[in-house]
């Protein structure tokens, strides 16, 4: 009886571990690179920018109260509108968000995305990297990071080699690289 109860508990173990192992190659065990160049952004929505997505105040009035016949009583005043606070488009600096090449390592590519406004770029975000073992999330969860801040510290791909992730930093700089001369091309730098 107990061989029989280990046994489907082995298979549905077995079961349970092919499932996961499947749902994991399907949801980002490896990562599959986007298509280098300009990603379609409305110059309105920055990443970032909350500005853009607050609510419209209301400029609708508040409806008068009627007089009472107690002299004591006052009418309410009218609510003003206000001006909207979203910049125009004319004066809002547009946000353009690029994809560098994708780079193959020895552990896997890497891609970058910048997002650059006013000529500055605003944020690095790595968008492929190396994900495919435990070691290389472990490397990368502090490695990431730390070129992403440098980047923007930086505002250029000159960003330091981050240590024990030397491949990743090397992709990383290269797929940088890539981002701006398209951001350049497109007018953003």
């Amino acid at each position: 009886m107990r061989r029989r109860v280990a046994a489907a508990m082995s298979a549905v173990s077995l079961i349970v571990v092919g499932f996961s192992v499947r749902a994991s190659e399907q949801s980002g065990g490896t990562t599959s690179a986007a298509a280098a160049g300009v990603v379609d952004q409305p110059a309105g929505s920055p990443s970032g920018d909350a500005s853009s997505t607050k609510p419209k105040p209301s400029t609708s009035p508040t409806p008068r109260s009627t007089p009472k016949s107690t002299p004591s009583s006052k009418p309410t005043s009218r609510a003003k509108p206000t001006p909207s606070s979203k910049p125009t488009p004319s004066t809002a600096a547009k946000t353009v968000t690029v994809n560098g090449a994708a780079v193959d390592t020895d552990y896997g590519p890497v891609q970058v995305q910048v997002s650059v406004r006013g000529k500055k770029i605003i944020s690095a975000t790595a968008i492929a990297y190396p994900q495919s073992s435990g070691r290389d999330m472990a490397i990368n969860s502090y490695a990431i990071p730390m070129l992403q801040q440098d980047t923007v510290a930086k505002q250029s791909a000159q960003v330091d080699t981050v240590s024990g992730a030397t491949y990743t930093s090397d992709g990383y700089r290269q797929s940088l690289q890539s981002a701006l001369d398209a951001a350049h091309q497109a007018g953003a730098l």
